[in-house]
């Protein structure tokens, strides 16, 4: 008997929830959820799942790679692929046909909605997205190995970083270090700031000098194998201030006791208000502008949300990042990022980098 792959055991727990939604079959085309469900990784690609077939779609560039990486009956298209799916679509006899609601481009759903004649079109939102925040074993063994290397390269680039290295600089070698550490590239456009900057929670690097007596914030991932790491680390370089280390120690103990609030079963935002409790006991809750954290895995933000409203409870398996942060406009921003993964009774955190307050 042919072994089943993880692929199609997800496949196979998708297709579990098309009775209960009424649809007979479900056309999946954001690529991470084609991935999630079939292994492949090209650029252009879309799933037609039913409860028995699994057809996966892509383009004549793909020809070789698609039979190689996925699990499926692949189709190369000779034309649109969407063209190519509705022939399919009519072929199997589909009567409803669900499609993910928050993934489809308007375009995708006219051309779909026009050419409906047989098939009623179903609309689907967040089903896979919820199968994927809660990772398999080999899932955490990846991103484990996306963090570990996320760090290695921060510490390597690092070591060539002068005083007066540009913004731009200190960020290329970062990502440098992550390719030649095997990573498939940075997860997400590495973040450095220096001085007032850091008071920018998305701050893109310019060709300003990294000066003495400064804050320094680094925020990068490194993506292995298809899945994030997320790290963030606040520096000095050269004299800080009393301010800033007050700043800083603050941060760092909200960022500990999020940490320590973390396990299976409590809503996600429990760990928000353990970070926002501390930064309030320091006087400093109102610089803190974004939630507390986020799931991360083929993507860099995924389910579930660590914010004040969010309701869902956290489950063992899930990744998220633990990273309160302050920012004070004219002054600086200091945050602190990490990787964890939720246990039964905790979590696991996977970011080994210091966080002890580093002065370059």
């Amino acid at each position: 008997m042919k072994n089943i792959t993880e692929f199609a055991e997800r496949r196979v727990r998708l297709a579990e929830s098309f009775r209960d939604r009424k649809i007979d079959a479900f056309l999946v085309t954001a690529l991470p959820n084609v991935r999630y469900l079939s292994g492949f990784t090209g650029s252009n690609g879309a799933l037609l799942l039913t409860a028995d077939r699994s057809l996966l779609f892509t383009d004549p560039r793909y020809q070789t790679q698609a039979p190689q990486e996925a699990d499926c009956d692949v189709k190369i298209a000779q034309k649109a692929l969407l063209s190519e799916i509705l022939i399919w679509v009519k072929r199997l006899g589909v009567k409803r046909l669900g499609f993910e609601t928050k993934r489809i481009s308007f375009d995708t759903y006219d051309f779909l909605k026009h050419n409906a004649k047989t098939f009623r079109l179903i609309p689907i939102a967040d089903v896979i997205e919820q199968l994927r925040m809660v990772k398999s074993a080999a899932e955490v063994a990846t991103i484990k190995t996306a963090v570990e290397l996320n760090s290695t390269a921060f510490d390597h680039a690092l070591r060539t970083f002068k005083r007066g290295m540009a913004e731009v600089d200190l960020a290329a070698e970062i990502e440098y270090r992550m390719r030649r550490l095997g990573a498939d590239g940075p997860s997400f456009e590495t973040i450095v700031a220096a001085g007032p900057r850091t008071a920018l929670p998305h701050a893109h690097p310019t060709t300003a000098a990294i000066d003495a007596d400064a804050l320094l914030l680094v925020d990068m991932g490194a993506t292995v194998a298809g899945y994030a790491s997320d790290m963030t680390r606040t520096m000095g370089v050269g004299h800080l201030s009393p301010k800033a280390r007050r700043m800083y120690r603050a941060v760092l103990e909200s960022q500990l006791a999020a940490i320590d609030s973390v396990k299976a079963g409590i809503a996600s935002s429990t760990v928000d208000r353990s970070a926002r409790s501390v930064l309030k006991k320091h006087g400093i809750e109102k610089w803190f502008i974004h939630s507390t954290g986020h799931g991360l895995g083929l993507e860099i933000h995924e389910g579930p949300r660590i914010g004040r409203k969010e309701a869902i409870r956290l489950e063992a398996g899930m990744a998220i990042t633990v990273e309160p942060g302050v920012y004070l406009e004219g002054f600086g921003g200091i945050r602190i990022e990490d990787t964890v993964i939720v246990t039964k009774n905790g979590c696991e955190v996977l970011t080994p980098t210091r966080k002890d307050l580093v002065v370059l």
